[in-house]
């Protein structure tokens, strides 16, 4: 008798992702607008080698969607789709909060080296993309290069099961705006710069950490935590 072989993947943790909508996106560009007129400099807590980073209100009023909505449902798809947080313990009803949000404003020649961040989940949010990769690519810095794939984008690091660290690219095309990644705050990640082009590039980034103040709770919706990380039944 015949026996067909199998083939088995072994599990990794990744990323989950979307187009955030519109009503959402309009928000958090009056909270940016609303931070550029009194900007507080966040660069000395950040990796990037960019001209500005500044912080967002966290709380607005203005985030009551995305805190409510957004964010509730990418714990849940990570969760759902990766496991609980890796040696995270939570109790009974514990969900997660907003620790810090910023907004990067990146310009030409600019980068963010390889980093991590604090908390348990991170995020960004394209927001504005003055350039296209397709055309950075082609530009003289890189045409000949056997890297191209790298300028001007967006990369995780990551380790296969062989030990070997890879990368995962973000083109930045203008089609990224409104796009949305949530990832595990350890997992490395880079900005590589842009050139020829004197748009600004703005992101939003953020990090989630597990609940300490019920006031502050952003994930009601995320219900049924049981000890040891463990997910139970969504209310």
């Amino acid at each position: 008798m015949k026996k067909e072989l199998i083939t088995r993947h072994f599990p990794n943790v990744g990323v989950v992702e979307g187009q955030l909508p519109k009503d959402t996106v309009d928000g958090l560009w009056k909270l940016i607008e609303e931070s550029r007129k009194k900007p507080e400099n966040m660069k000395h807590e950040l990796a990037g080698n960019i001209s500005s980073s500044i912080r967002l209100e966290h709380k607005s009023p203005l985030l009551e969607d995305f805190v409510k909505n957004v964010i509730p449902k990418y714990i849940q798809q990570s969760i759902d789709s990766f496991g609980p947080p890796h040696r995270l313990t939570l109790n009974q009803g514990q969900g997660f909060n907003i620790e810090s949000l910023w907004a990067n404003i990146q310009k030409k020649h600019e980068f963010n080296p390889p980093h991590d961040h604090s908390g348990v989940y991170s995020f960004v949010i394209w927001m504005q993309i003055p350039t296209s990769y397709e055309e950075q690519k082609k530009l003289p810095i890189c045409a000949e290069s056997n890297a191209h794939s790298n300028i001007s984008n967006f990369c995780f690091h990551y380790t296969t099961s062989l030990g070997r660290i890879s990368q995962f690219m973000y083109n930045m095309e203008k089609e990224a705006e409104g796009w949305m990644v949530m990832f595990p705050s350890e997992m490395k990640h880079e900005v590589f710069p842009f050139y020829e082009n004197d748009g600004e590039r703005i992101s939003i980034s953020g990090n989630i950490v597990k609940e300490i103040d019920e006031i502050n709770n952003i994930v009601d919706a995320i219900k049924g935590m049981r000890y040891e990380g463990g997910l139970g039944d969504i209310q």
